[in-house]
């Protein structure tokens, strides 16, 4: 297999497409679309967005320290392209998109997105400066879920809400199931020997 070598950039894909939602401490608060984000640790959970600094929403996260993560849907997919192409500083995403703020459950400032399956409440506890992108990296506080995708026993189906990915500038659901965790290496069950 022949390959091309490129000057040094950021290829990893797929990653999730999700919109931030934040505010201020005078009450206005808006919606940005981001796909550089992700988990850091896992106790204490954290997680991970960079943004631009020149983006409307960014002085809104550096002075409240808040954020909420909003996990997106292929139903939710022009929402997600619209909130990361329009600024707010010229539109009000949440009236253009048709979403609704709903109160975080432990921010002040920053709302969650009723629409989204699942909305993950983040606090600042380090800003890392890198270049074009700041990084915020941030303890999760709270996390809501859309108890429609609750099953009889009490389990949260996330892969039943339709996830929207991001890759390589497009948007892409998630497809079909090809197996689960630890599956290349779960031993098979024996089959019951016939009688006979």
């Amino acid at each position: 297999m022949a390959k091309q070598t490129w000057k040094p950039g950021n290829m990893l894909y797929p990653l999730p497409a999700v919109m931030v939602s934040v505010g201020d401490k005078d009450g206005n608060s808006n919606i940005l679309t981001i796909a550089w984000t992700g988990t850091v640790c896992t106790n204490p959970p954290m997680a991970y967005i960079s943004v631009r600094p020149e983006r409307y929403s960014y002085h809104m996260i550096e002075e409240t320290g808040e954020f909420v993560i909003n996990l997106t849907t292929e139903k939710l997919a022009r929402a997600t392209d619209f909130c990361g192409v329009r600024s707010g500083r010229d539109v009000d995403k949440w009236k253009e998109c048709r979403l609704t703020r709903k109160k975080a459950e432990t921010l002040k400032y920053a709302p969650a997105i009723e629409e989204a399956p699942v909305n993950i409440e983040c606090r600042v506890v380090k800003t890392e400066k890198l270049g074009s992108h700041h990084m915020f990296l941030a303890e999760v506080t709270a996390v809501q879920v859309d108890d429609s995708y609750m099953d009889e026993k009490g389990k949260f189906e996330l892969n039943r809400t339709g996830l929207l990915a991001y890759s390589h500038g497009e948007y892409l659901g998630l497809g079909k199931k090809l197996g689960t965790f630890g599956y290349s290496v779960r031993k098979k069950k024996a089959g019951r020997k016939r009688k006979g």
